[in-house]
């Protein structure tokens, strides 16, 4: 799993690496590997326009999850997925899955699983596309922070460039992403606890849903909180607060006891 290997950093760290020591000046990310905290020197100097951020299922007989039979066997590796399939459906099996986006789509038959679980960003920029069978609604899949938006991250006050990451900058996408990855920092989540949180922009109010979920997906603690687009971090702060003072912080703890 990759909690055991390293987590989120795992993705990022050699790269962050380069970028200090000036062997390169940008570096372009998935914003959900991306971790809460950036390290001293870095920043994120542009969030491009955001891809479709819900995540997609691909089943063998081509239904969307209801159709899937009793004990269906499901592909994914992430605990976030996993413990909101659960929550869905509590019958079905969850097997590990891992490899990029080619390895995963083989093992639906390789493996003889009946339905894995995507990133539609992924399957869409990839040209796979076709290959959904269902979009998971996010009251069933709340997707992960920052699912669907690209990060491009450089080194602070860069004269050089960043007066061109203006140009790849999409305002909108980035103040939902800032409130989002402020209510995972909040949390002090990664990649071993089932974290979601996810944000909308209707003109100047930004409405964020976040939950933490048991693994087994019998406990869930959702809410979701509206303020102003002007202060996206607060909303996130706040919404995460929520969450702890509701019984999240109880449940974390006992997570991270677990591993």
């Amino acid at each position: 799993p990759l909690a055991k290997v390293g987590g989120k950093g795992l993705f990022v760290k050699e790269i962050e690496e380069a970028l200090l020591d000036g062997r390169i000046d940008l570096a372009v990310h998935s914003m959900k590997d991306m971790p809460a905290e950036i390290p001293a020197g870095l920043c994120i100097s542009a969030v491009p326009e955001r891809e479709q951020p819900q995540d997609a299922l691909v089943t063998r007989t081509g239904g969307g999850l209801d159709s899937l039979p009793q004990g269906a066997r499901i592909g994914t590796s992430s605990l976030r997925r996993s413990a909101q399939l659960l929550h869905r459906r509590p019958d079905v099996e969850i097997c590990g899955l891992r490899g990029n986006l080619d390895t995963r789509l083989a093992k639906l038959e390789t493996e003889k699983l009946d339905a894995i679980v995507l990133a539609a960003a992924g399957l869409k920029r990839l040209g796979y596309e076709d290959r959904i069978n269902a979009i998971l609604d996010e009251e069933t899949m709340l997707p992960a922070v920052g699912q669907g938006a690209l990060c491009i991250e450089s080194r602070e006050a860069d004269p050089r460039i960043q007066p061109l990451m203006e140009e790849l900058n999409d305002a909108p996408t980035r103040t939902v992403v800032l409130a989002e990855r402020a209510f995972l920092h909040r949390l002090e989540g990664g990649c071993q606890v089932p974290i979601a949180g996810h944000g909308h922009l209707e003109g100047d109010q930004l409405t964020l849903t976040g939950l933490v979920a048991g693994l087994d997906g019998k406990t869930m603690i959702k809410e979701r909180l509206t303020g102003s687009s002007e202060a996206p971090e607060t909303l996130g702060i706040r919404l995460a607060d929520s969450l702890l003072e509701r019984g999240a912080k109880t449940l974390l703890e006992e997570l991270q006891t677990d591993e």
